[in-house]
Formats: C-alpha cells, structure tokens, sequence
C-alpha cells in the first residue's frame, strides 16, 4: 500500500466514523442542508462496511444497513419523469422537507459522474434493491444530457460536462456521445496549457476540476483517451504544486467560500496527495478524495514540499470572458513563496462571480499556526456580511515586491469608510501606528495608515481602522532570516520595524502616494488617486513593475 493509499484510508476511516454517529433526520438522511454530503457520507459508511482494509470501530453489518438506507433515500428524490425541465436532476437544499425541495442542477454535475464509481466499485455488494435503484438513477442521469452542452467558457461547470460525457459515453456505449467528450477533453487541454485557467485559485471549484478528470481516469477503458486525462490532470496538479505551502492554497483566489479563507480547510485532496499537515477533525467538503486519486509526478511533489529556496511566481491569467492572451484581456497574478510563509496577489482588481476575488494576502503553513493562516486586509464590497471576511470592494490598489507588499485605500463617498483586517494567532506588539507579531516561524510587520482597533478572538484577531484614505504595508521576514540581522525575538523585531515607516504624501489632487523602504533597502512607491482616470505608479528602486515578463499560469 503506498502512502497515498495509506492518507486515502484514513480519509475514509474519519468519514465514516462520523457518518456512523451522526443521527439521522426523521426523514432517513443525515443532513437537510446539502443532499450530496448525504451521498458522500453513505458512500463512506458503505466503505467501510465492507473494507476490512479501512479502519472501522463500529458494527459494519449495521454500518451496511445505514448506508443503504441513506443511499435509498437519496435516489428517491431524483426527479424521473421524463417530461420535467429537471429531468435526471436532484434537489440541493432539503428545505422545507426533501420530497418538497425544488429540483436543482447542481448535485447531478459532480455527484452523477461520482455515483457511477460508487456503483461499479460495490454494485457486487449493494442489496438487489438498491443496486436495481442505482443503475436506474444512472440511466435516468444518461437519459437527461444535462451534460450535453459546448465547451465555451472553459470553467468547472463545463470541466463536469466534458468527464460526464466521457463516462456516461463509456458506460452506455454510446460512441458519439464519447467522441464529443474527447473532443471537448482536447480543447480544454489546449485552453489551459495555452493561456491558462481563468478560475485562477478558484476555491472549492478547482477541486470540481480534479475530482471529475480524475473519476474519469479511474473509470476509463480506453488507453488513449486515459492517457489525455492524465495530461490533464498532471497540468491540474503542477498548479496546485505551485501555489502550495504546507495545506495552504496562496496567492490570489477568484472565488473563495468561507472554508477557504482566511483558513484552509478543504484540504482533503491536498492531504492525499501531499500528506505534509495534520489532518482537521472539520471536513466541510468531504466528496470522493477518500476514494478516487491520481498521484502527481515526482516533480510536481518536489515544487510542493520542497521550499527551501524563495521564488516568485509570475503568472499571466485569462478574465473570465477572454478568448485569447492579449493586454486587454490578462491579469497579473504575484506570489513569493518561501519555506515558512507566501505573499502577494493579483494586481488587477475585477468583478469576480458573488465579488468573490480575494486580492492580496499572507499564507502560512496550517501546522505553524493555532486558527487562520492568512493575513490580509480588504474595503467591504458588495456581498460584505459582518463576521464574512469576504467581497472586497474596487477601491485599492496593490505593490508587490518579495517579502512586502503596499495596499492603498482610496474610498469615494458614498461608501463604507473603513477597512478590515485579518490576523493569525501569534505574539504581537501593538502600536499605534502598526502591529509586529511573530506567528509560526515568521516575524510581521504590518503598518496601518490611520488608527485602528484590534478585537482578539480564539482563532484570529480582526482589525478595523476608519477613514477615507488609507494604506496597509506589510513586510515578513522568517526567524532565520531575522537572526541574520540580529533579530532574535518580538520585541527586537519591533523595535528594528518601528524605525522603518512608511512615507505618506498626499498632493492637493487627492493622490496617495506610500513610499515604505524594506529590511534588503529596496525602495518601494505607489501612487494612486480617488478616481479611475487617475495613473497608477508602481515602482521597485525608481523601476516601474514589469509586467511583460508575466508568463502564462
């Protein structure tokens, strides 16, 4: 058994157990809130039933039995008739009781295609019942062609469709509806290795991408076609290798939910395939990473777990709607990345699905640190809710520059006058003009413009700072580093960052401009202005930022 196989196993073994003790709803399923954890849950529970390899504590006959159950009463809620616009199709949200929950068309993209492992990995096992359920909710999903659109936008949505055209076409023998899925296989490879993902970061979505190529690697016959999926998903893996730091996802996010930021808990796929932090007790996405995996090469496990040496990684990223790679159509995604945190973010700031983007922050290794692992700060956009630290606003503009980064906040009227920040658990000093703490093995500067209240809480410290104008500088430097300069504890680390503070100068036109000298001497400088007419000047040591040396993502 290798190692991967090894985190598989336990994966399915902490699933299950709490699968077997969670009471069921009157209703006979496990949960009300989302019909696929009801799925996802059973189909553990099943696993280990009847897995003597997967670690199992309870009664595995009646493990069988509540599995079975749950499994039946989720293949009762699909909608079957033939003449319904929600054909094949499942609720979503079980509310006000599962029977009157509208149909959704959600549950079928991801759990339909998974359904179809399920089915022939223990269709031997399943009652006669159930089995003749199963293969006939599979029929129903083959008979709906909800998968039966084009490859346009090249998103998650679509990544579900070209692996259920291929899985449904190899299950049904249906060659046309295959060759379509190869087809659809072949532009999304080329899409992607040619100018790149446009759900850059995009948190839990990207998982969508891996876990429906990689059902459909496990359940693919055909050598050819398996072989592409395996191009696809070693493309797949190099990302997520590249922005990985110890279960951290890091750099920017288009789209992030709560349990992704400002900690990572959809870690389960990372846990499998990286195995390099503790693996949570809270699982918010458990779908299939227990059962279905596609291990990475050797390099791409290298460029993940091995850190050793800092390195940026410069990449140029398609908007959503764009065809091509071209000046008008590309941001600019930055990230330093070193073995104890990553800093950076995207420099264009665009109206993501839900204002979902997430622009700058600091990562850091889920084991260095109790509670969040990110550091950031944001103006409230639209979607702001208090107590979501999500849905930034327009107004900012960022510098990256290796270890620091400069975020300006120039707030027009009309709109909320202040800005929130987000701190790990650590050992920080509080000034009035900034704070510097020491979390894990990384010293933080970090310089508010204006004043500012820190509320500590158990997991994180949450910062607000009022007014119009306003900046944040940060620059973080790990111990080692820091013992180099002499700095061998907080209170040093303090003293030596007080004396370095950023250079606020405001023209008579209303133009920021932050001038913040790093630990290295290298000068930094943005100038921005309240309106949108007005030019953003970013400079490195009197160089403006160099954005043609951007490669593809």
């Amino acid at each position: 058994m290798t190692n991967l196989q090894q985190r598989q196993y336990e994966v399915l073994s902490k699933i299950a157990a709490a699968a077997f003790k969670q009471p069921l709803q009157s209703s006979g399923l496990l949960y009300h809130h989302d019909i696929r954890d009801n799925f996802y849950y059973a189909s553990y529970l099943f696993a280990a039933s009847q897995e003597e390899a997967i670690p199992f504590n309870g009664d595995r006959v009646q493990a069988k039995l509540k599995a079975e159950g749950i499994l039946l009463h989720v293949l009762e809620l699909q909608d079957q008739n033939e003449e319904s616009v929600t054909y094949g199709h499942w609720p979503l949200h079980l509310r006000p009781t599962p029977q009157e929950a509208p149909k959704n068309t959600l549950p079928v993209e991801l759990m339909g295609s998974l359904m179809v492992y399920f089915y022939q990995r223990y269709s031997d096992n399943l009652s006669e019942s159930l089995r003749n359920l199963f293969a006939l909710a599979l029929l129903h999903i083959y008979r709906s062609n909800f998968y039966r659109k084009p490859s346009e936008h090249y998103n998650h949505h679509e990544a579900k469709y070209t692996a259920a055209k291929l899985i449904f076409g190899q299950l049904y023998e249906d060659k046309a509806l295959l060759e379509d899925g190869c087809q659809c296989l072949r532009s999304t490879l080329d899409r992607v290795t040619s100018i790149g993902m446009s759900e850059y970061g995009g948190l839990p979505w990207f998982w969508h991408w891996v876990q429906a190529f990689t059902c459909a690697w496990e359940l693919m016959k055909d050598a050819e076609i398996k072989a592409e999926l395996a191009h696809l998903l070693d493309y797949l893996w190099e990302v997520r290798s590249t922005y990985y730091l110890g279960g951290a996802w890091v750099g920017p996010h288009s789209r992030i939910w709560p349990h992704d930021m400002p900690k990572d808990t959809n870690v389960l796929h990372d846990y499998v395939q990286f195995g390099d932090f503790t693996l949570a007790d809270y699982m918010p996405r458990t779908e299939y990473a227990g059962f279905i995996a596609y291990e990475a090469s050797s390099e791409v496990k290298r460029t993940a777990l091995q850190r050793g040496a800092p390195v940026e990684v410069t990449r140029r990223v398609p908007k959503q709607a764009a065809l091509a790679i071209n000046d008008y159509d590309v941001l600019h995604s930055y990230v330093y990345i070193t073995e104890n945190f990553a800093i950076g973010g995207m420099w264009e700031r665009v109206q993501e699905f839900d204002n979902e983007q997430h622009r700058w922050d600091v990562g850091l290794p889920l084991d260095t640190v109790q509670g969040v692992n990110h550091l950031y700060f944001f103006h409230p956009g639209q979607g702001y809710a208090e107590g979501d630290l999500r849905h930034q606003s327009e107004y900012s503009e960022v510098l990256f520059h290796q270890n620091a980064l400069i975020a300006s906040y120039q707030i027009p009227d009309g709109q909320p006058e202040f800005i929130m920040g987000c701190l790990p658990v650590g050992d920080w000093i509080e000034e009035p003009n900034g704070l510097f703490g020491l979390c894990g093995h990384v010293y933080m500067a970090v310089y508010v413009q204006q004043s500012f209240l820190r509320e500590l809480r158990e997991d994180r410290s949450v910062v607000t700072s009022k007014g119009k104008t306003n900046s944040v500088v940060v620059e973080c430097i790990d111990q080692k580093t820091a013992e180099t300069l002499q700095i061998r504890d907080i209170q040093q680390f303090a003293n030596v960052m007080k004396q370095k503070q950023p250079v606020y100068t405001l023209s008579s036109q209303g133009d920021l401009q932050i001038t913040y000298t790093t630990l290295k001497d290298e000068m930094m400088a943005l100038s921005s202005g309240l309106y949108s007419d007005r030019k953003i000047i970013r400079l490195v040591n009197g160089e403006a930022v160099d954005f043609t040396t951007y490669t593809v993502a």
